[in-house]
């Protein structure tokens, strides 16, 4: 089989599920709407046709009904399978104790007998277990636990029971004078009046009204229907014919069936999003009327015997109580509402941990008490070390998996009266108050760290993660929002310590860090305003002592602070992403010198190349290798002669996406480099793994060979390595010609330092050999 015909086939494969599935709807939805065209015909068609005909018609369409129900119970979602199931097993017994009282007893109903109860009791069986699966829906349409609309419901239901009574049951009791059989006629609409209540809750709830719903309102109406009739005729309270009670109940047994099939049936077990808070006019009209009926009907129908004031006054009390429990209701939860509202200002909404502003309010409550009682309050700024990595890597989900784990983790192992928030994205904070001189807060710094140190278990498996804690105290009268800010200061001294630490807060962290928020300030705007240049470095071939090329490196002068050193600069640039911009400007400034050079040398000398730094923050930037790609178009350059250096550790932090942007780069034909070799991981499996072409040896290593120094063993090691995996190796930081010559001796391919030159401009740069230094 050839590729494109198996693609073909394995795209085939795919969207026949969809297929399939698109095509049962289809099928489903033709079904329900023929069952709604089968309700209206056959209940018109059965007063024309011979009653053994009638009965036949009724039980074939009661039956295809009760199948459709079945078949979306087989079919339905996991949500609505277990209601369908009830309302089908509901109409099988329906069915069968409606056909059984036809069957053993008759339509004839006078004068009616107790022979009919034990067949009624089917049937009661299934109108409760129909009432179940449609409080079942309800349960799971309900789109929180506060819609008030099952109590309006209810009292519909309350009111329609005592209609029923006054002008129906009560009646027919005393015109039969057999309580029994009319009691238990009188359950059917009293089920059906509880059933369309618990529909009608569907509306009253909001939310998308779907053609299920119509049908089964419609259904449920019908089935009432056809109950109270029945009931006014077994009742002698008026003729009532038999086929019209027998087209109804069939009628309401196809809509139901519909109701099940068609695929809107899912709405009705989908939890709805519009919430019925403030009662409207319409709404409150609807309540008092129903309120009212009872009362107009007490007035124009008095009770008549003890029976029938007995049970008037029951449904009376149910009334009332239902009354009272709404009003009860509507005050608790509009008190609730209050409250969520309350926590929602006060609380983070991921964790349920208190925010920043019940943080302050808390700091200040315990500021006046600390300054009366000699208390001290101490907050542990707690930020986790590299989350970005886990939000890219896993996704936002698992990056708020590993929040919540935190909250929880860290609420557990503090005291009953310390406050746990999270005021920022990966940012907690620990509030304690104890004692004056007290050492609780480094105390506590110190088992946070314990506690980073057991893995999470996440959705995606155990996650570790560390994290850098900044510690603050005050004695009383400090501003909450100073003494935050003095430990998310402390925080950033423990990241600059290498992370998973803690760091106490003093004055010196905070002039550091305003020196530090100068030259962030300062940084901005500098590329715009040519405060930042490039300067170019030499490096040697050792073996011909011939130039091989430059190393290109950032610097900045600033008018009023004047040289700033890289190492002082480079790292906010980092951070505050700055360096993409700059590292994209110097390396088309780099490459255009280069190419500049390489013309003025002409063909016939050494072709020179240039090293540019890449950053951490640049491997990470989706743009680099357009960058790339568009430097060496506009330059002309080959890309042989474009070296990129890359340090271990910025790697390491993501190797994934430093290789995917590494591959790509490779692709292009640039030269990659490992800058500060031996400084950072060193794992020869991972140097295997990248598509690099040189090492740079760490100029640590270099500073004490040629004279028998500890790390010359090192250096041997690792020029037989490169050697073994095919690398060129550049020595850095070469400052004498004993290092020199012994780096040549050991076979080290090119060399850059002090000895060749200084990193200078562009103007003052000269062309230099191993042989005699600076020209």
């Amino acid at each position: 089989m050839t590729p494109v015909l198996a693609s073909a086939r394995t795209d085939a494969e795919r969207s026949a599920p969809a297929a399939a599935q698109g095509s049962s709807l289809r099928r489903s939805r033709s079904v329900a709407w023929r069952l709604v065209v089968a309700a209206v015909l056959v209940p018109a068609v059965l007063p024309m046709v011979p009653a053994p005909l009638q009965a036949l018609l009724s039980v074939t369409a009661v039956l295809s009904g009760v199948a459709s129900i079945w078949y979306a119970a087989r079919t339905a979602t996991p949500e609505g399978q277990v209601p369908l199931r009830h309302l089908y097993l509901a109409g099988l017994l329906i069915v069968a104790g409606m056909v059984l009282r036809t069957v053993l007893v008759g339509d004839d109903r006078s004068p009616p007998t107790t022979v009919s109860l034990p067949l009624d009791g089917v049937v009661i069986a299934g109108y409760l277990l129909a009432a179940y699966a449609a409080a079942r829906i309800l349960l799971q349409r309900r789109a929180d636990p506060e819609d008030p609309a099952w109590i309006d419901a209810v009292l519909v239901g309350a009111t329609f029971a005592c209609m029923a009574w006054t002008f129906v049951v009560a009646p027919a009791i005393e015109r039969t004078g057999q309580p029994a059989v009319q009691f238990a006629n009188a359950f059917f609409p009293i089920v059906d009046v509880v059933l369309l209540a618990l529909v009608a809750q569907l509306g009253l709830a909001g939310g998308h009204r779907a053609p299920s719903f119509w049908t089964a309102l419609l259904g449920t109406a019908s089935l009432f229907a056809g109950d109270l009739l029945y009931l006014i005729g077994d009742g002698a309270l008026a003729g009532v014919p038999a086929d019209l009670v027998l087209s109804l109940h069939t009628a309401a047994l196809l809509l139901l069936g519909a109701a099940a099939l068609h695929p809107s049936r899912r709405m009705l077990v989908t939890p709805q999003q519009r919430l019925v808070r403030k009662i409207s006019k319409r709404r409150m009209l609807a309540i008092m009327l129903t309120l009212l009926i009872p009362v107009v009907v007490a007035t124009l129908q008095p009770p008549q015997g003890s029976l029938d004031k007995n049970v008037r006054g029951v449904l009376v009390l149910v009334l009332v109580t239902v009354v009272l429990f709404r009003v009860a209701w509507s005050s608790n939860s509009r008190a609730r509402a209050e409250d969520s509202i309350r926590r929602r200002a006060t609380h983070d909404a991921l964790t349920d941990l208190p925010n920043r502003g019940l943080l302050q309010d808390t700091i200040t409550t315990w500021g006046d008490q600390a300054t009366a009682g000699q208390q001290e309050i101490s907050l542990l700024f707690i930020d986790l070390d590299r989350f970005k990595m886990i939000n890219d890597h896993w996704g936002h989900q698992v990056g708020d998996e590993l929040l919540c784990a935190v909250a929880t983790r860290l609420s557990s192992h503090v005291r009953s009266s310390d406050l746990v928030c999270r005021i920022g994205g990966d940012e907690f904070v620990i509030a304690l108050s104890s004692p004056s001189h007290s050492i609780l807060a480094e105390s506590v710094a110190g088992r946070v760290l314990d506690l980073f140190g057991r893995p999470f278990a996440l959705s995606v498996g155990d996650v570790v993660v560390s994290a850098s804690i900044g510690v603050a105290k005050a004695s009383g009268g400090s501003e909450a929002v100073e003494l935050i800010r003095d430990a998310d200061t402390a925080m950033y001294q423990a990241k600059e310590s290498g992370r998973n630490t803690w760091a106490l807060f003093d004055t010196s962290l905070r002039d550091r860090l305003h020196d530090r928020i100068t030259l962030e300030q300062a940084l901005r705007g500098a590329l715009r305003r040519g405060e930042l240049y490039a300067t170019y470095q030499p490096i040697i071939d050792l073996a011909s002592g011939e130039l091989d090329g430059f190393e290109t490196l950032m610097r900045w002068e600033h008018p009023e602070l004047g040289a700033i050193p890289p190492l002082r600069f480079i790292p906010v640039a980092e951070e505050t992403g700055m360096i993409v911009e700059a590292g994209a400007w110097l390396l088309r400034e780099a490459a255009g010198r280069l190419a500049q050079w390489r013309a003025e040398r002409g063909p016939e000398a050494h072709p020179l190349h240039m090293s540019v730094n890449v950053s951490v923050r640049q491997l990470r930037d989706r743009k680099l290798v357009a960058v790339v790609r568009d430097v060496l178009a506009s330059t002309g350059l080959p890309p042989s002669a474009l070296w990129l250096e890359i340090t271990e550790s910025g790697v390491m932090e993501d190797i994934d996406t430093a290789l995917s942007t590494l591959n790509a780069l490779h692709d292009l034909g640039v030269v990659l480099a490992i800058d500060d070799f031996g400084t950072g991981y060193s794992s020869l499996s991972y140097l295997n793994r990248l598509p690099v072409g040189i090492v740079k040896l760490d100029r640590s290593f270099v500073s004490d060979v040629g004279r028998q120094g500890a790390n010359e063993q090192i250096v041997r090691a690792v020029l037989a390595m490169t050697s073994a995996l095919d690398l060129r190796v550049v020595a850095e930081g070469v400052e004498t010609e004993a290092q020199r010559d012994w780096l040549r001796e050991q076979g080290c391919d090119l060399a850059q330092g002090w000895l060749f030159g200084k990193p200078q401009r562009a103007e003052d740069t000269r062309m230099v050999s191993a042989k005699t230094g600076p020209e």
